[in-house]
């Protein structure tokens, strides 16, 4: 913890402090679309006198979100981070992840630990300096916005490591506490409920400007957090009256957002294309949308209802991913496992369903299936465009024409188009947000929480929820119902957790989701494979492929994965148990 400590020490002084949060508020300024000018100037004596200082300082909190890709470790939600996909079972890429193959080592650093305890100095300061403004409801909204992201960043702390230290003042570095051993890990999330329940008080109904933290982006951290540990202590430690309590949580403050009716799924009838299927493409262009024509009905990001909270980007600011070329096409290696996972469109899986047309031609298996395995994925010879083609105002059957072509005879077959964006812009200006926490999550958490309560969950509380996501561009799949599950002998929770698969792909939830269901361990030693080879259409067209295939014919991506009780955590990096040997150490990592 000594860059921690130092830079406390640094920030002693108020003029040193003010200084910096300056600097801080004015580079997010310029990265992010919050209409908010810096001051001119803030004297020493003026630091804390005016609640528009604390609105200054707040708004270098919105920076530290989860994003598409770049800054640090635990914001990379798309590419290589904590979160990522890219550490599960379904994806992956050229070269071997070590996390997702199960031999990641104790690292000498973890930035991740440091800035996260010197984002949660920056709340606390906030807070402690709130306590005495003579105006509380001139400041309630900086103050709430504190509150929400010091439960967000010790909510990281959790996923990553377990246990805690939980700080809630702006700490001397010379302070005992600093140096003590960590929080279990059932009081650093008692603290973060507190904290979110103090911000659903203080935050607004809605937000004043896109972007902005509201009283539903508040229930809606508090769902999550309440099910990922509620999930935890059912699966990891049997514990059934702590599970009970978190989960019961989750679905009410789930519950809250659906009653409140702020939010609704993204859906446009105009984004109907002639694909493979014939299929709406709402799903797809959700994700892309942007302030600029770069759709083929003119949506702009206004249209999109489903975003609670999103890390909000600019056509003229520079993103720290080149995130199209990052994930379009042949870069990401999509799975056999994820692909099989997208039902047919009688709601059945491919494995009994008599919609399924098999693998044999490059593109039947995407035949009749969960439209959201088009709208992510690309078949063989379907028409796309990236963003280094004309600049584009109309998408016409012309357009089509000159666009790029998929082949999919390159990697594992099977291509992502998910954060493509469609619409000439320079590399690493693409200015589509990525969703914090976007609707279709909440729904989820909701349906998932429900059944986990009591391993039952309603045919009401499934349309409330889980059949709304799924029905958003499939309306003629049938619902998933008590009925439908028994009547096909499907399991209700494996249709639960596919849903939330499916939808949430790509969007940094797969490996922490194995890892609170205490299934990694059966997930992820699993061969990373590719498409079947033998007996299709690419055993005499694709004759470079050079991979070994399995007993089934398919491409072996990764082989020799591993899933150690350790892996369920992260280990505390070096450098800090050696300035704070109370920290101790994770199980397995000593």
């Amino acid at each position: 913890m000594k860059e921690v400590l130092l830079y406390i020490k640094m920030l002693r002084s108020q003029l040193c402090i003010m200084h910096y949060a300056l600097c801080i508020v004015a580079a997010s300024l310029l990265t992010s679309c919050l209409n908010l000018d810096p001051k001119d100037s803030l004297g020493d004596n003026l630091v804390w006198n005016k609640a528009e200082n604390f609105q200054l300082f707040a708004n270098q909190f919105y920076s530290w979100t989860r994003d598409l890709g770049g800054g640090t470790d635990y914001q990379n939600a798309v590419s290589d981070g904590v979160h990522s996909d890219y550490r599960s079972d379904l994806i992956c890429t050229s070269s071997v992840n070590t996390y997702s193959q199960g031999t990641n080592a104790i690292p000498e650093k973890d930035g991740n630990f440091t800035r996260l305890y010197k984002n949660i100095y920056y709340t606390n300061l906030l807070l402690k300096n709130a306590d005495g403004f003579d105006n509380q409801a001139a400041i309630s909204t900086p103050k709430g916005e504190a509150y929400w992201f010091r439960a967000y960043l010790h909510f990281e702390l959790v996923q990553i490591y377990g246990d805690a230290q939980i700080l809630t003042e702006p700490l001397d570095i010379d302070n005992e506490q600093l140096y003590g051993s960590r929080n279990p890990r059932g009081e650093v999330i008692d603290q973060c409920i507190s904290d979110l329940q103090k911000a659903v008080e203080l935050l607004p109904e809605s937000a004043a400007e896109e972007g902005r933290l509201c009283k539903d982006a508040a229930y809606a951290m508090l769902s999550r957090v309440a099910l990922y540990e509620g999930t935890w202590q059912k699966f990891h430690n049997s514990n059934s009256q702590r599970a009970t309590e978190l989960l019961t949580i989750a679905k009410n403050a789930a519950r809250q957002v659906i009653d409140n009716k702020h939010y609704s799924l993204f859906y446009n009838a105009n984004l109907q294309n002639a694909g493979i299927n014939n299929i709406n493409q709402s799903y797809r262009y959700m994700f892309i949308l942007e302030d600029v024509q770069d759709n083929p009905v003119g949506l702009m990001k206004g249209a999109n209802t489903e975003y609670i909270f999103s890390h909000r980007h600019r056509e003229t600011d520079r993103m720290a991913v080149n995130i199209t070329h990052a994930m379009l096409a042949n870069v990401c290696y999509i799975t056999r496992k994820m692909a099989n996972m997208y039902l047919c469109q009688d709601g059945l899986p491919v494995e009994k369903s008599p919609l399924f047309q098999g693998y044999t031609q490059a593109a039947s298996e995407f035949q009749n299936r969960d439209a959201r395995m088009d709208n992510t994925m690309l078949w063989h010879g379907e028409k796309y465009w990236n963003n280094d083609g004309k600049w584009r105002t109309t998408w016409t059957d012309d357009d089509l024409n000159s666009s790029l072509t998929c082949n999919t005879r390159s990697n594992s077959g099977y291509q992502s188009q998910k954060w493509g964006v469609e619409c000439e812009v320079q590399d690493y200006y693409e200015s589509m947000d990525f969703p914090v926490i976007r609707y279709a999550e909440v729904l989820l958490n909701y349906a998932e929480a429900a059944y986990e309560l009591s391993e039952s969950i309603s045919d009401d509380d499934l349309d409330l929820s889980l059949n709304l996501v799924r029905r958003r561009i499939n309306p003629n799949m049938p619902k998933l119902s008590n009925s439908f599950v028994t009547s096909n002998g499907l399991n209700m929770r494996t249709e639960i957790r596919r849903e939330r698969t499916v939808e949430l792909f790509l969007e940094g939830f797969r490996i922490d989701d194995l890892k609170r269901w205490k299934t990694a361990e059966t997930e992820m030693p699993q061969d990373q494979l590719g498409v079947k080879i033998t007996g299709t259409w690419y055993e005499a067209n694709w004759t470079g492929q050079s991979r070994s295939l399995n007993g089934d014919g398919c491409i072996v991506l990764y082989s020799g994965r591993t899933w150690a009780q350790k892996n369920y955590l992260y280990p505390l990096p070096q450098d800090q148990r050696q300035l704070n040997p109370q920290l101790g150490q994770n199980p397995g990592w000593e």
